[in-house]
């Protein structure tokens, strides 16, 4: 495959852009082309053994940085994340993948490869699709980011397209598709919630109804489906606890095994106890595994013409390389031709460019 890596896209950058970029070549042995300046990003390239990696490096002069918008998409057509974007459009590589600037990936992807269509029919809004971690059994949370204000024919929308996914690349028929909202029942929710509710219960879909979160995290359902901006502080609020847990847990333990240790010098039979934390080891290894977003890579942006991922600002190496990855499942899985399926008519109530 030929995938697009934004080397200008992580806090951090180009560092955790071309190690993951690396990481990614030798592992799948794919055709990676970095985006960036060209001086910039053969000095990091450099740094690291490529010897029999297919890695190229095409320049873009220009950068978005992270506080800017819309219009800096406009104005900077040389930025890293167009001449990419544009490398997809024109059939010189199969998907892009940028740990930037959301909203400027967003745009980008609008401008540069346009919504998805099928027939008449289109995707009105993109949705950012990705694994929510903390849940029994996979679960899809749409939107995450992509969209903040949405109509229901939007959260039809990107039911479809989720479920059309999670059909065809995690082989599970007939998906469950439920809302994000504070409270089980029909008449819960905002007017949003309501109205989707109402709507969706007539669709064709798997609708089972609203969830709270505490369903989400049981596996009730296989798609939680919400507007872009309640999506994105549900997914940081989850990413900040886990991060939480996971460091307060580690610094009990680490005491623990201390103070254990101590009063087996004083206690011999105390001694019993020390490989029963040594055993706790593997298992306390398999949770970090699990929330660490770095284990996830990116989100996939549904609704529009071509395969694009975008991860965490923070990402390091192993984010930048899980979300080529993704990049990778959703080219094999053939996932546009998949959503495009998933396109409807019927789906475009009072659709405007707006």
């Amino acid at each position: 495959m030929r995938i697009v890596v934004d080397a200008m896209g992580a806090d951090r950058r180009p560092e955790p852009d071309v190690a993951g970029a690396v990481l990614a070549a030798r592992e799948w042995g794919d055709q990676i082309v970095l985006v960036g300046p060209e001086d910039v990003v053969k000095a990091e390239l450099a740094r690291h053994e490529t010897a029999g990696l297919s890695i190229t490096v095409v320049h873009a002069p220009q950068t978005i940085e992270m506080h800017e918008h819309t219009d800096a998409v406009k104005q900077k057509r040389d930025a890293s994340i167009r001449v990419g974007m544009r490398l997809v459009r024109d059939g010189q590589a199969d998907a892009f993948v940028s740990a930037g600037n959301t909203a400027a990936v967003l745009a980008s992807a609008l401008f540069d490869l346009g919504r998805l269509r099928r027939g008449p029919a289109r995707v009105r809004r993109p949705a950012l699709a990705t694994i929510y971690p903390v849940a029994e059994n996979p679960v899809l949370l749409l939107d995450n980011g992509a969209t903040a204000d949405c109509r229901v024919e939007d959260l039809y929308q990107f039911a479809r397209m989720g479920a059309a996914y999670v059909e065809k690349v995690w082989g599970i028929p007939n998906p469950r598709v439920a809302l994000l909202s504070n409270g089980e029942e029909a008449d819960k929710g905002n007017m949003l919630v309501r109205d989707a509710f109402a709507f969706l219960q007539q669709s064709e879909l798997n609708f089972v109804g609203n969830v709270e979160p505490k369903e989400v995290t049981r596996g009730m359902t296989d798609i939680v489906l919400t507007d872009g901006f309640t999506g994105n502080i549900m997914l940081k609020t989850t990413e900040a606890t886990a991060s939480f847990l996971m460091r307060h847990l580690k610094r009990e333990l680490t005491a623990g095994a201390l103070n254990k240790v101590a009063l087996a010098l004083l206690v011999p039979g105390l001694l019993a106890m020390v490989p029963g934390l040594l055993l706790l080891s593997p298992a306390l290894r398999r949770i970090a595994r699990r929330l660490d977003y770095a284990e996830y890579g990116g989100a996939l942006l549904l609704g529009v013409n071509g395969v694009v991922i975008i991860g965490h600002g923070r990402s390091n190496a192993k984010a930048v390389k899980n979300a080529v990855r993704q990049a990778r499942r959703a080219v094999e899985n053939n996932v546009l031709e998949v959503i495009r399926s998933s396109i409807v008519e019927g789906s475009e109530r009072g659709e405007d460019e707006s």
